[in-house]
């Protein structure tokens, strides 16, 4: 099973995802970089939170992009 993180994670996750998508990547520590420029975020373990739901939700959206794109491809 996966991590389960809270609500507030989720959405500002999703929120600079929608503002500044072209600025992350998959990997980890390249979205903590970003998000130390990007964002004040008090904690630690909160950046560190926000950077990995980040990294994880872009692998998402690359999953459901190409689950789309074979649907519209005929076999």
């Amino acid at each position: 099973m996966g991590n389960v993180r809270p609500d507030f994670i989720k959405r500002i996750s999703r929120e600079l995802v929608e503002k500044y998508g072209h600025l992350f990547k998959k990997d980890f520590e390249h979205n903590k970089r970003v998000l130390a420029r990007i964002a004040k975020i008090q904690s630690k373990r909160m950046r560190n939170w926000i950077a990995g739901y980040i990294t994880t939700y872009l692998d998402v959206l690359e999953t459901r992009a190409e689950m789309e794109k074979r649907k519209r491809i005929p076999y």
